[in-house]
């Protein structure tokens, strides 16, 4: 039989979006349980049924002078067993629900990490993980007890109107009377419960997707002077969420407070109509003392239902909410590499490459054609917004191509497993982030089996031997939230050890250098040309000091290959490399007969590497 969550996520995969359906997908695995804890309620609630019957017994054994003892014992052990068997049943559903909640976590878990790129792009982080938090917890009750509660309520209530209905039917029409009433306003009641509970989650992850805000740019907002505005930012948020939890609260409060009105309504009646039956001879004492005690039993059950109905309302608009996100787009990361990778470095290609974020916006790429194959280190340069980094994000499949292909040793990238593909590449950010965690476990975050001689390597090679040494504990020391404890120029460092510790087939570095001193990057440099002497290598640079060694340098410009060559051939050839070289002292000023025009027309530019040609670029759009 599969785990709990291995059997949700297959039940959430296949269940239908209607949310009272997927709120028993959710508590299907555990029916065995809840039938179980379901049961130890009923019985201790059936237990109260039996307790106005030995009342009136009592009473009557008083009226006629017979003991009392045994039928008093015998109430007293009821209670008692109804107590223990209640409160067994309620940490059976209470422990089961908790279970519910942690698959649902876990299975939402999985989904949020798998969203593609686009998705997230488009979303708050902060009310996603609202939807992780808040929202599951409002399912615990409801996926369990609420749903056994509405069955054993609804059963209790059943079988306490027959007993009403034995004792005396008069009395039993006016509490039925009172049932009808209170099933009407819930009617009405119940659905606004819904859309205020759906709107006042809403209103959670709206605050906490501002307050995911602030933390994300924590230093520049204090730089900035800016706390005021964002914390008043923050408490028109929190105002409208406490705004949508009175809401929630104001109708929950009435449902609960027409139930208990219909309840005592019924009962001041029952006992004038009950009393003038007695005082007629019609109905006796004991009998309407029991059928009374039996109106408050009811209490409960009716409570209940309408407890357990708000609850199912809450769930419900829970439900829609995590539907949302198991609605998102989502990556299949294929089978696992089934042997072992090619030892050879990789052969990337990009042909008639056109790219657009999306169908509203203007195109990144307008037929991006170039190659490389390694060993070798090819370089990207141009204007910011010329389409660089978006090359490596097509590479890496955080984007599909529009038209045109990206292929891997041959193959289009689209016809890759994700997690195959992947493995194959090494990638360095531009902003170069860490986690939270030690030092080793984002090091080896690409490679968690390296050893610690290869561990070692990596550090010499990104010179963080400085670094090892002076944390307190070394590779195992914590470097804070978004690696706050370390610099800049050492969080990119670490970014690229991260890279090369998986050895990669292709490494593609986005401005892997530029939070470096001129040392670092020397050294850097270094390591970035021992990289590809044996892989092939791919730089997006903007401080060309960092590539004019490259074997090829490729020039991009409005998201068009505009030439390419060596930084020699470049200086002498294109003027807007030139333009970027004299501007980082790496030319002489252009003389005036090379000034670029207005609108240059790019030139149809190949770039393949062949065996005695180093390698050519893949293409990266920014």
């Amino acid at each position: 039989m599969p785990a709990p969550d291995t059997a949700h996520r297959e039940l959430l995969r296949r269940a239908p979006k209607a949310p009272l359906r997927r709120l028993g997908a959710y508590a299907r695995p555990y029916w065995r349980t809840l039938v179980g804890g379901g049961l130890l309620t009923f019985l201790g609630g059936a237990t109260g049924l039996v307790q106005p019957l030995m009342a009136k017994y009592v009473i009557d054994a008083l009226g006629e002078g017979v003991g009392v003892t045994g039928p008093v014992l015998l109430l007293l052990g009821v209670v008692l067993v109804g107590a223990v068997v209640g409160a067994l049943g309620s940490f059976v559903l209470e422990r089961t629900g908790q279970s519910v909640v942690l698959a649902v976590r876990r299975t939402l878990v999985g989904r949020l990490v798998r969203l593609r790129v686009g998705e997230l792009d488009r979303l708050r982080p902060g009310d996603l993980v609202s939807r992780l938090t808040a929202d599951t917890t409002l399912l615990r009750s409801v996926a369990t007890s609420g749903i056994t509660h509405l069955f054993t309520s609804t059963v209790l209530l059943v079988g306490g109107i027959v007993v009403m209905g034995v004792l005396s039917p008069t009395l039993l029409l006016i509490t039925l009377g009172m049932i009808v009433v209170v099933g009407l306003l819930m009617g009405v009641v119940l659905p606004r419960i819904g859309r205020a509970t759906q709107a006042a989650q809403v209103a959670l992850g709206e605050m906490g997707s501002l307050l995911e805000r602030v933390f994300g740019a924590f230093r520049t907002v204090k730089a900035s002077s800016a706390e005021r505005a964002e914390i008043d930012r923050l408490d028109a948020a929190a105002v409208e969420a406490w705004r949508r939890g009175v809401s929630v609260a104001g109708w929950t409060a009435l449902s609960g407070t027409l139930a208990m009105l219909a309840v005592n309504t019924s009962f001041l009646v029952v006992l004038g109509v009950g009393g003038g039956m007695v005082a007629a001879g019609t109905l006796s004492v004991s009998t309407l003392i029991a059928f009374l005690l039996l109106l408050f039993y009811l209490m409960d059950p009716i409570t209940t239902l309408v407890q357990s109905a708000t609850e199912l309302q809450t769930g419900l608009a829970a439900v829609r909410r995590i539907d949302e996100v198991a609605d998102l787009g989502q990556e299949d990361p294929g089978a696992a590499p089934a042997g072992p990778r090619p030892a050879r470095p990789a052969e990337l290609t990009l042909t008639d490459v056109t790219f657009r974020y999306r169908p509203d916006l203007a195109p990144v790429h307008h037929g991006v054609s170039l190659g490389a194959s390694g060993p070798g280190l090819t370089a990207l340069v141009g204007p910011s917004g010329s389409g660089k980094t978006t090359v490596f994000s097509l590479v890496e499949r955080f984007y599909d191509a529009t038209s045109g292909s990206v292929r891997l040793d041959g193959r289009d990238v689209r016809d890759w497993p994700l997690e195959e593909l992947r493995s194959q590449i090494g990638y360095v950010e531009q902003d170069a982030p860490v986690l939270d965690g030690t030092l080793r476990t984002n090091l080896t975050m690409a490679a968690p089996h390296a050893t610690e001689e290869e561990v070692a390597e990596v550090v010499r090679t990104a010179r963080l031997t400085d670094l090892v040494e002076r944390l307190p504990e070394g590779l195992d020391h914590p470097i804070g939230h978004r690696g706050v404890t370390i610099s800049g120029g050492e969080r990119q460092r670490v970014a690229i050890a991260r890279a090369l510790l998986r050895r990669p087939r292709l490494l593609l570095m986005d401005e892997a250098t530029s939070q470096l001193d001129a040392a670092n990057e020397g050294a850097l440099k270094e390591a970035m040309l021992a990289a590809a002497r044996t892989t092939t290598v791919i730089v997006v640079a903007h401080r060309l000091s960092t590539v004019t060694s490259a074997e090829r340098i490729v020039v991009l410009e409005a998201g068009r290959v505009r030439a390419a060559g060596t930084h020699a051939e470049l200086v002498e050839n294109d003027s807007l490399y030139r333009d970027l070289a004299a501007g980082q002292l790496l030319a002489p000023e252009r003389p005036e007969s090379l000034e670029r025009p207005e609108s240059p027309e790019p030139p149809a530019v190949s770039v393949a590497a062949t065996a005695s040609d180093t390698p050519a670029p893949g293409s990266a759009v920014e």
